[in-house]
């Protein structure tokens, strides 16, 4: 089994300029991080966009959503903003169903050394393999069915949210 991994950017993926202060993109950590971790499953990664997730646009979930409905593999992670992850994974949620989708991040950048991303990673990994079709959000080693999930931001944790609760 392959597992396909789309990055999409957000703090998983930013460095810190010294000179500016700034946070910004320029490659990718994933790779990185399967090698630390010592990964050894089938993977295919693509990077499908370095964004912050409060910059997505609907245009930028649509890359997403086509690219996970025309990934040959059944089971994908999607490296993503923790703001607007819930969002992203509820288009993805409404729109394919027969497939296993994990989306994770961090809340802070793998770079900082003292990130939950490479765990998040690790567990989304293990996550796609065992979950069955469905869209799912995995942080802090939970995860989340995408309609039942949010990002308390008081804590900085995501929770189980039911529908009706929904604000």
């Amino acid at each position: 089994m392959t597992i396909r991994i789309f990055v999409t950017g957000g703090t998983f993926d930013k460095e810190y300029d010294e000179l500016t202060g700034k946070l910004y993109f320029k490659d990718s950590h994933v790779p990185e991080m399967l090698r630390l971790g010592r990964s050894n499953l089938k993977l295919d990664i693509r990077t499908l966009m370095m964004i912050d997730s409060l910059e997505m646009t609907d245009a930028d979930r649509e890359i997403i959503l086509e690219q996970c409905r025309n990934a040959p593999e059944s089971r994908i992670v999607i490296t993503h903003g923790t703001d607007t992850m819930v969002d992203t994974a509820r288009v993805l949620a409404a729109n394919i169903r027969d497939k296993t989708i994990v989306l994770t991040g961090a809340m802070v950048p793998y770079k900082f050394g003292s990130s939950d991303g490479l765990f998040n990673l690790g567990s989304a990994l293990a996550f796609a393999q065992t979950l069955p079709a469905g869209v799912y959000v995995a942080m802090n080693g939970r995860y989340f069915p995408a309609d039942r999930v949010r990002k308390n931001r008081q804590t900085g944790m995501f929770e189980d949210e039911t529908p009706a609760r929904r604000r």
